[in-house]
This record gives C-alpha cells, sequence and structure tokens, in this order.
C-alpha cells in the first residue's frame, strides 16, 4: 500500500481536476431530472447494472455466523469475493449503518468483488435490524440505545474481531492482506473513523482504537464526534487515505439526533489524512446510499448515486494500491454534471 499518491495524469485532465477541486463546482445550478436521466447512460451506471444482472458469473459470496466468546456476542459476516480469481488485490471491510445488516449494501461488495477486491461485511448484533422490530412506541429508545457509547465500542471489536477471524482462516490466502480498506456507511462510518485512528474519551482521557492493519477508509455520510473535543483534535490521528461521499441533503435525524450536511464538510477539513477527497452529489438523501430512498429522492437519482458511488470508491482503492490516478480523473469528469463538490487533497497541494 503506498502512501503518496503519484499524480500520472496529463496537464490538460491536472488542469480539468484542479478546476473541479478548487470550485467545487459552486455555481451550477442544481441538476434537473433531465441531467439525472442523462447520467444513466454513463459507462459507470451502465456496468453497475451489468454486474447485477451477472453476478452468479463473477462473484463468490460466502455467509458467516462468528462467536466472539471474550464477549459472547455474536459476529455474523458476508464476505464477497471474485469467483475464479486466485487472489484478490485488496480487502474492503464495511461496517453498517444503524438498523443495518451485512446484506443491506450487498450492491457494494458485489461490485467490488468485479473489480477484482474482496469485501468483508460485517453485521453489529446491538444496532443492526433487530432495531426495527418491536412497538413503534419504544422505537426511540432502542434506537438510542444501539446508538450509545457502549455499542459504538462494541462495533469497533466486532470488526476487529472479524479481521482477526478471517486472516485466520482459508479465505486468508484470496487476497492482499497488505491492502486492507476500512469502509462503512452513517453509524459505520463513525466506526471505520475509530479503526482508523480516530480518538474518543474515556475516563477523561481520548483513548485510541486504531487498527494498524488498515491501509485506508472509504467514509460514506460521515457522522461527527460529539464530545468536548474539538474535530481536529479528535480526528489527528486518522493519518491514511480517505475517501469521503456524501450529499449536499445529506440531514441524519435519529431521535435526540441531528447532523446537518455541513458536518460532513468540517469533518473532511478536520482528518488528519495524508490524501483525502470529498465528493458531494448535488441532491439525494442520508439513506440514498443504503437503499432506501427518501420522499424527495427519484429512481434515476437513486440509481446513478449508487453507481457512481461503486465506481468511485473502486477508483479510490486503485489509486491507493497503485498509484494510478486515471480512474479517479475519469470518474469526476464523467460526473460533474450532478457533482456539487469534488476535492482532492493531491491537487489542492500541488496548486499551492
Amino acid at each position: 500500500m503506498r502512501s503518496h499518491i503519484i499524480i500520472k495524469a496529463g496537464i490538460a485532465a491536472f488542469i480539468a481536476m484542479l478546476l473541479i477541486s478548487l470550485t467545487g463546482c459552486a455555481q451550477k445550478p442544481e441538476p434537473d431530472s433531465v441531467a439525472w436521466q442523462q447520467q444513466l447512460n454513463l459507462p459507470s451506471v451502465k456496468y453497475s447494472a451489468n454486474v447485477a444482472e451477472h453476478l452468479w458469473l463473477n462473484i463468490e459470496e460466502i455467509s458467516f455466523d462468528w462467536l466472539d466468546q471474550s464477549r459472547d456476542r455474536v459476529v455474523p459476516a458476508l464476505l464477497f469475493k471474485p469467483a475464479r480469481q486466485k487472489k484478490a488485490s485488496a480487502l474492503i471491510v464495511f461496517s453498517h449503518g444503524l438498523g443495518g445488516s451485512k446484506e443491506r449494501y450487498a450492491y457494494l461488495g458485489q461490485y467490488w468483488a468485479s473489480q477484482g477486491y474482496a469485501s468483508l461485511h460485517v453485521q453489529h448484533d446491538g444496532s443492526d435490524r433487530k432495531v426495527w422490530r418491536g412497538s413503534r412506541l419504544t422505537l426511540p429508545f432502542r434506537l438510542m440505545d444501539a446508538a450509545d457509547t457502549t455499542e459504538a465500542l462494541a462495533r469497533v471489536l466486532d470488526v476487529k474481531f472479524a479481521l482477526d477471524q478471517i486472516l485466520a482462516s482459508e479465505h486468508a490466502a484470496n487476497f492482499d492482506q497488505q491492502n486492507i480498506v476500512m469502509a462503512g456507511h452513517s453509524y459505520g462510518a463513525n466506526t471505520s473513523m475509530l479503526l482508523s485512528g480516530a480518538q474518543v474519551e474515556q475516563n477523561g482521557a481520548l483513548v485510541s482504537l486504531k487498527d494498524d492493519r488498515i491501509k485506508a477508509a472509504i467514509l460514506i455520510s460521515a457522522p461527527p464526534f460529539y464530545n468536548d473535543q474539538p474535530l481536529d483534535k479528535v480526528l489527528a490521528e486518522v493519518n491514511i487515505p480517505t475517501l469521503h461521499i456524501t450529499t449536499t441533503e445529506d440531514e441524519i435525524r435519529v431521535p435526540g439526533y441531528y447532523s446537518s450536511p455541513q458536518d460532513r464538510f468540517d469533518l473532511y477539513n478536520a482528518i488528519a489524512s495524508s490524501y483525502k477527497v470529498l465528493a458531494v452529489f448535488s441532491s439525494g438523501s442520508h439513506n440514498i446510499f443504503s437503499g432506501w430512498r427518501g420522499g424527495k429522492d427519484t429512481q434515476p437519482q437513486q440509481q446513478v448515486i449508487k453507481a457512481a458511488t461503486q465506481a468511485l470508491s473502486s477508483a479510490f482503492i486503485a489509486q491507493i494500491t497503485t498509484d494510478d490516478s486515471q480512474a479517479i480523473n475519469l470518474w469526476a469528469q464523467q460526473h460533474q454534471a450532478v457533482l456539487a463538490e469534488f476535492i482532492r487533497s493531491d491537487l489542492v497541494a500541488m496548486a499551492d
């Protein structure tokens, strides 16, 4: 895993990307339904549909029901890997959002497998889909319990345990163990940051839960850490490459908690990553990444955003593992029409 990104694109591509990164497409009008419909014709969107149609040809899925005996806690997981390929070039470990499951974000695992990566999707017993079961009257309390500090820390231990298990299994030979990437959506992005070096306060002191096996992180709709410590201090030890994906309408609303779209920008600015990328879609609700559509989300929007997220995350992994930036450059150019912001720290640094 290389920590320094070498820009190999031509001068014209560099200038185009630099303009995107500095202007953030700030003055562009919000794309209308026609613009989203046109995006359905992009190669990345068509390829995404093709992957879904031919899963059985290219992808293998293996389910696990592990038990962490030290905590008496079940840790289900689902492994996606390329079929008929001796070794995947990276392993992505994925953490779901509040009320999710190991299957909820299968569209990402399946796509990554089609690109030659393996991904292990971990299910968190205390904050998974079971929170939706039971009386509606007690749902707010179940959600608050699932989001408390105890469960947030338990999720981190789930990932560490699952990573231990997969690396000790026969499947470890199927991927490059030097290229391990942490990824997550919403609560799962929070879990990913903790594993990437974000520090939490315990007994009046900042404590790190970092797992040094993780070499990069993909943070989708990442909520901030609300405590007495400044965000840049909490994130000061997150120095691995990070990809941040969000939308201009990315609001998080659960009982007792609210996070505005601006929080996603603040987190990106505060994180101390050695290399970081921010992509902001011009519209789309917080849950559009998890397969649910909000009241304003349209079917073309969701199809495009999910496909674009698949392609961008794969391009990011390719860049940090091979130093090849061509895919990420092309992605930004093709999706300009529906991007409100696209920033790459390497280009900004070179401009300065």
